[in-house]
Order: C-alpha cells, then sequence, then structure tokens
C-alpha cells in the first residue's frame, strides 16, 4: 500500500516535473517571444516618431524659413511727368507740384477738393495742382463723370465741370442727365457735349491715365503726389501744409 502511494508520487512527482518543465519551457519561449515582439514594436514606433519628430522639423524649419525670407519689395514706376495734357491750376515754375488722382464720387475726394482748394488759396503760385482720373469700379457715377469732365474740357470748361460735379457729389444727384443739365448751364455747346458724353469718346484715356496712377503706386482715392512723394489719402490740411513747406 505504502509502496503504491510511493510509486505513484514519484509517478506523479516525474510527471508533475515534465508539466512543469514543459510549462517553463513553453513559457520561457513564450516570454521570449512577447520580449521580441515588444522589441520590435517599440523599435517601429521610435521609428515612426524618429520620422515624425524629422517632419516637424523641416515644417518648423520651413515656417521659420518663410519668416525669414522677406517678400520682395514691389517696385513703382515714377509718376508721369505733368504734359499739357493735363488739368493744371498754378504756375509751370511753382515750387511744389501736386498731382492728384481723384473718383469724382468718392467722399473721400469731396472733403479732399475743400483741402486742395485752400492749398490753392493760401499758396499761390508756389503750388500748382494737377487733377487726373482715377474712377472707381464700385461708384457707379464715377466713370460719366470723369467723361463728363473731359467732355467739358473740349469746351475750354474743365474745373467748372469739375467744381459742378463734386457739388452734386455733395447733394447726392450725381448722373448723366445732370451732367448734360450743368453743361447747359455753363454755357457749352450741349449738342457737342452730349455727344461726346454718350460716345464713351474718353473712356480709354481715363482707363489709361488710371493705370498709369496703379503703376505709380495709387491703390485708391485720393491720392496725391507731392514732387513725386505719394501721399495716401485725404489726410488734414495741417499735414498736408508740414509735407508742402518741407519742399518749399
Amino acid at each position: 500500500m505504502n509502496e503504491q502511494i510511493n510509486t505513484d508520487l514519484v509517478k506523479g512527482t516525474r510527471r508533475t516535473s515534465f508539466f512543469l518543465g514543459l510549462m517553463c519551457g513553453i513559457s520561457g519561449v513564450s516570454t521570449l517571444a512577447l520580449v521580441g515582439f515588444f522589441i520590435l514594436a517599440f523599435s517601429g514606433q521610435g521609428v515612426s516618431l524618429t520620422n515624425k519628430e524629422s517632419g516637424n522639423v523641416n515644417a518648423a524649419a520651413n515656417v521659420n524659413q518663410a519668416v525669414v525670407n522677406e517678400p520682395a519689395e514691389t517696385s513703382f514706376t515714377p509718376v508721369p511727368a505733368v504734359t499739357s495734357d493735363d488739368h493744371v491750376i498754378g504756375s509751370a515754375n511753382a515750387k511744389v507740384t501736386l498731382i492728384e488722382y481723384s473718383d469724382f464720387e468718392c467722399p473721400y475726394c469731396l472733403n479732399h477738393k475743400v483741402t486742395i482748394d485752400k492749398i490753392i488759396n493760401d499758396y499761390g503760385n508756389d503750388v500748382r495742382v494737377v487733377f487726373r482720373h482715377y474712377p472707381l469700379s464700385f461708384h457707379a457715377n464715377a466713370e460719366k463723370a470723369a467723361e463728363a469732365s473731359e467732355c467739358a474740357a473740349e469746351q475750354g470748361k474743365f474745373w467748372e465741370m469739375y467744381d459742378k460735379i463734386f457739388a452734386a457729389n455733395e447733394a447726392g444727384t450725381m448722373g448723366v442727365d445732370k451732367w448734360k443739365e450743368e453743361a447747359k448751364n455753363l454755357g457749352l455747346n450741349t449738342k457737342k457735349f452730349n455727344e461726346c458724353l454718350d460716345s464713351g469718346k474718353y473712356a480709354s484715356e481715363i482707363a489709361a491715365e488710371e493705370e498709369a496712377g496703379v503703376a505709380a503706386g495709387v491703390e485708391g482715392t485720393p491720392a496725391t503726389f507731392v514732387n513725386g512723394e505719394l501721399v495716401s489719402g485725404a489726410i488734414p490740411y495741417d499735414q498736408f501744409k508740414q509735407i508742402i513747406d518741407s519742399k518749399l
């Protein structure tokens, strides 16, 4: 009985040892396999992270590069010289020339006209003022107003029509019929004026004048070149006075 028990114990011990050994072997192999798997997995992740970080570094470098590389300066052509085709108030020998690009319907140009009128009055022969067209596309009446002034200029009444058009701007009465009415009020040959205005005779000339302004750096109205120096916007009279005085 005891021998049987001992024999069974021995057998049991051997079986147990076998199974324990087998399990240990399997466990060891599994553990090694598992460790190897994690090494490979994390190694691959490390490569992926490294690549990602490398991409981030490159992206950061690109951002920095964009900041470092300043945009090239836009080059402008000089404002075209004053010719006999221009509309001018003042002496050809004036020390300061103001070349104004303007839109008859622009509210800021209306304010700027007050400043220009005061400059003409205060400086006399020291300053001459040149008016050039720059009708903005979103002002419905600006183009025809510019054409009307040119049609009036054919009959020697540019500046008179200039005043009439800005008065209509202030009153809110701009329009083709208004220009024809003002042509009659100014004593112009209305048949000739009306045919000129209706035909769009000066449209291409006005467009060319505007394009020359763009090439010289004009981006909006009013824009005034003071002896070639661009002054943008309807700045107050006192500021204009300082600029003009610095050039006298």
